[in-house]
Order: structure tokens, then sequence, then C-alpha cells
């Protein structure tokens, strides 16, 4: 299981880049492993939407099961992946890569002060397997 250092984590298994005013999501390397062979993705935001943290952004689902996606910061949507919802198997192979999600802004920064450092979330995964 892959776990990035510079990166934020929250419980429900995503994953977000905070750089300066602008910050990238996705899902986990432990989340993408767990649903398996991912088929569909659906992002329900649109880029110029405000969301806040934990609002619902879309759904994952994978030949086993299904999963709802939240932003784990606050921001207005700068843009969304369409080549991962045009290739979702694109997320079981490069979940921290190609595979982002969506990408927000914020004028202040974000707020990351509720969400796991990489030691915190592997220890949250360790504990769950």
């Amino acid at each position: 299981m892959e776990i990035k250092q510079n990166l934020f984590y929250s419980k429900n298994d995503e994953w977000v880049e905070v750089d300066g005013t602008q910050a990238t999501i996705g899902i986990t390397d432990y989340a993408q492993d767990a649903l398996s062979d991912i088929v569909f993705l659906e992002i329900i935001v649109s880029v110029g939407e405000e969301i806040a943290a934990e609002d619902n952004i879309g759904t994952v689902e994978s030949v086993k099961a299904a999963s709802d996606l939240y932003s784990p910061v606050s921001g207005k949507v700068e843009a969304v992946n369409q080549a991962v919802i045009d290739d979702p198997e694109e997320i079981n192979g490069d979940p921290f890569g190609k595979a982002w999600m969506i990408k927000l802004s914020s004028p202040n920064g974000f707020d990351t002060s509720h969400l796991m450092n990489a030691k915190a979330y592997q220890t949250y995964c360790e504990e769950r397997d």
C-alpha cells in the first residue's frame, strides 16, 4: 500500500494535496485496493461550484462495491478530471497521479486540521486490516 508523505488523508480514504491556494483530491491506494476493479466514476460537482469539506462529490463503483466520495476540504471547484471519468480503471493503476478527481481553489488556503498526515493514515489503515 502506497501512502505519500506530502498529502493529507480523510477517514473516508480521500487524499488531498495542498499547494498554496490550490488543492487536488483523489482516493487513496488503500481505497482503490479495497474496491478492486473500478468500473465507474461519477463526479457530481461542477467547475465554479463552491463546496464544503465533507460534501459528497461523487461515487466510485467497482465489480465488488460502490462508495461515495467526499471532499476533504472546502473550496471552489476549478477542474474535474474528465479523463478519469472516461477511463475509471486508471484509479487502480495510478490513484495519486493521473486519477486525481477534482481540483479546488481557496484564496485563504485550506483547513487541514481535521485530516491525517501520512503516518496517522498508515496507522488508521493498519487498524482496519
